[in-house]
């Protein structure tokens, strides 16, 4: 379901950030899309949105009204286009998609790094310079303690994975042997 979320919310995403870097307003989408998608998480409103309560004018009144003043009037038509079109419920996966191609847009690049012991500062650094060299972005990371992994890190770079890890490598040794 997350995969059909993401086809569905790519095309909105793509639409905003067009409009964005044509309007040099890429900080003033990020702060609408963050705002929005927060409400659409908020487990009450997503009740809302998921029932058939409150039809559409209500709804984009109701979205509007949690929009406040922080809301152009751009925001509040993409408001009013996902509710006439039954999408409100994807607007995280919007503000998601947006925030990646904003990154790239800007040449910055996310990095995920689990590692089965937590990473000093200069490990960090390290790993940061290696992959600016190697994919001439900026990199920033974040890192979590992982001990399943036993040894070693996992990395995760957009749709690039690194897996250095002896669970890693144990998995790998136990599907050649067919275990």
């Amino acid at each position: 379901m997350a995969g059909d979320a993401t086809t569905i919310a790519r095309p909105y995403a793509e639409a905003v950030y067009a409009r964005a870097v044509e309007t040099d307003k890429l900080d003033l989408w990020s702060d609408i899309l963050d705002l929005l998608a927060a409400a659409a998480s908020d487990p009450a409103l997503s009740g809302l949105i998921a029932s058939p309560k409150l039809d559409k004018d209500q709804m984009t009144e109701l979205m509007l009204d949690i929009g406040g003043g922080r809301l152009s009037a751009e925001g509040q038509n993409l408001v009013r286009i996902l509710v006439e079109n039954g999408r409100l419920s994807v607007l995280p996966d919007i503000a998601s998609l947006y925030e990646e191609r904003k990154a790239e847009h800007q040449g910055m690049l996310d990095v995920e790094v689990r590692s089965a012991f937590a990473l000093q500062p200069s490990q960090v650094q390290q790993i940061a310079d290696a992959l600016k060299r190697k994919l001439g972005r900026e990199i920033n990371i974040t890192s979590e303690e992982a001990p399943e992994l036993i040894g070693g890190f996992r990395l995760r770079a957009g749709d690039m994975v690194i897996d250095g890890s002896v669970s890693g490598q144990l998995g790998k040794l136990a599907n050649e042997l067919g275990i």
